[in-house]
């Protein structure tokens, strides 16, 4: 499939590629739709095995910002942008700064903030060649890292399932299964851990599961091991695709919720085997949408208590994703969907 085929099957606006030889950097900006207004989401650096799966994973990502952004009823649109390499070797002052002029170029149709493999250290370095950033330190007038809220947003969205499958939105006693504990998965731990559910943890990285073991009374399971444990609640929050048909299987969960991007590989086939199994999918862009919704507060001098409640209301976003799975008899992702798609439409009806 050539690019513009790509562009066409997920609805692409604009997509954009970024080269500097002189400082390595190799990025693409994926605009996906404006109809809500300018294209807000992050920028993630990552060491793709190939410019196609860089190319697929903006696309997706991009577009997933689009319907992230409309289901929070944020007035932004959908982008996403990668750069292609390692964070821990391949990252410079200059690498940054040099994407920044990119950013710049597109004048405010694009607007990034931080994602895996970038830092609000780096927005700021960022920033220092567009002002068409977000996520910034508190020091400097953002709302600072968007881990807590996105955490926040997925226990909201959590409880809501919770009230819908097992008959209250208490989390005490739940058993929850967390995949990756990274800043997001630590944050949701230590939230969970508050309202006293019991945790059962695992990452690549074995100190941060060790230190989130230590600080949320976890139990520390091998990575290969988290499909397969005795859970209420299974949540995924390191990478994307992690539910597909050979992890499927091994779940023993009533509901699913975490912070990570794109969880289902396949979507169509994963979200039906879910119903088959009938195991509650909660959206990622539904309940994910904490730091979105953060970020989209800095533009208009940030007010951390009004963040919060607007993140708050995942709750009951995720209370209407469910209502229309039940009514229409859909899976709660294209339930997601027809929610997110009804806002779009009504704007460019209105628009026209």
């Amino acid at each position: 499939m050539d690019l513009f085929d790509q562009m066409a099957t997920y609805g692409h606006e604009q997509l954009v590629f970024c080269s500097d030889k002189t400082v390595n950097l190799k990025a693409i900006i994926a605009i996906h739709d404006t109809t809500l207004g300018p294209a807000l989401g992050g920028t993630r650096m990552f060491p793709y095995e190939s410019e196609e799966a860089a190319i697929t994973d903006v696309l997706r990502l991009s577009q997933g910002m689009t319907y992230k952004n409309s289901a929070a009823g944020v007035n932004f649109g959908g982008g996403k942008a990668v750069i292609i390499g390692d964070p821990t070797k391949d990252k410079s002052p200059e690498l940054l700064r040099s994407y920044g002029k990119f950013v710049d170029l597109l004048n405010g149709r694009y607007i990034t903030a931080g994602d895996l493999g970038t830092t609000v250290d780096d927005l700021e370095q960022i920033r220092l060649e567009t002002n068409w950033v977000c996520g910034l330190p508190i020091s400097a007038g953002g709302g600072g890292d968007t881990a807590s809220l996105t955490a926040f947003g997925v226990l909201c969205g959590m409880k809501a399932c919770a009230r819908e499958v097992f008959g209250s939105d208490s989390m005490t006693g739940k058993v929850v299964a967390i995949q990756g504990m990274g800043k997001c998965g630590h944050h949701l731990a230590k939230l969970l851990h508050e309202e006293r559910a019991r945790l059962i943890v695992s990452d690549v990285d074995v100190e941060l599961a060790k230190r989130g073991a230590i600080e949320t009374s976890a139990t520390i399971v091998e990575p290969n091991e988290i499909y397969g444990v005795a859970c209420d609640i299974f949540s995924p929050c390191a990478v994307g695709a992690v539910l597909n048909e050979k992890t499927i299987p091994l779940l023993k969960c009533k509901i699913i919720a975490g912070t990570a991007n794109n969880q289902l590989a396949v979507e169509d086939r994963d979200s039906l085997e879910l119903e088959r199994r009938r195991v509650m999918y909660a959206p990622d862009y539904i309940v994910n949408a904490g730091g979105a919704i953060n970020v989209s507060f800095e533009f208009d001098h940030y007010n951390a208590e009004a963040a919060k409640a607007k993140v708050a209301e995942i709750y009951n976003t995720m209370g209407r994703v469910i209502s229309i799975a039940k009514t229409k008899g859909i899976p709660p992702i294209k339930a997601a969907d027809v929610l997110a798609e009804e806002r779009i439409k009504k704007t460019r009806k209105f628009k026209n």
